[in-house]
């Protein structure tokens, strides 16, 4: 009878040692999975919160205009907008900017893009990418990957 108590005991005691050993094994896993997935979910979020539209534009010979509104929820920091680019020239004829120096900081008032502000972001020096009367493409892309573009056509005097 005790002996039987023993054995049982042992297996007990082999079974929390078991469930202990496959825990610290699977725990890892397990979290560096759910904080992949956290992070994923919160940079979805925060692309599905920012959105803006291209609501103007002016292109001449030498220059491009771009009026963009911040229709998304989202707040987006001068840091943010820093770091996107602006693609502009004639369709297949286009170069790449980063919009740091592009636009007027001081149109912020608080370092934030917030929802409802329009920001005018403006490249000169571009005529060697705006030839002819052709139309005029040009691409606002944040961080993030929110991307608007549009191809309009040149202002001609």
């Amino acid at each position: 009878m005790s002996s039987e108590t023993i054995v049982t005991a042992l297996f007990l005691i082999s079974a929390v040692i078991a469930a202990g050993v496959l825990i610290n094994a699977i725990f890892p896993a397990i979290y560096r999975t759910a904080d992949t997935f956290g992070s994923v979910s919160t940079q979805a979020e925060t692309k599905m919160r920012t959105d803006f539209r291209i609501v103007n534009t002016f292109a001449n010979d030498t220059a491009v205009k771009v009026w963009c509104k911040n229709v998304g929820t989202a707040r987006i920091h001068v840091n943010e907008i820093d770091n996107g680019d602006m693609y502009a020239g004639n369709p297949g004829n286009f170069e790449r900017w980063s919009l740091e120096g592009l636009y007027n900081k001081e149109d912020l008032v608080n370092s934030y893009w917030d929802p409802g502000e329009t920001l005018a972001i403006t490249k000169t020096g571009i005529g060697s990418y705006l030839s002819g009367d052709d139309d005029v493409y040009v691409a606002i892309v944040l961080p993030n990957g929110v991307r608007r573009d549009l191809t309009f056509a040149k202002f001609s005097s």
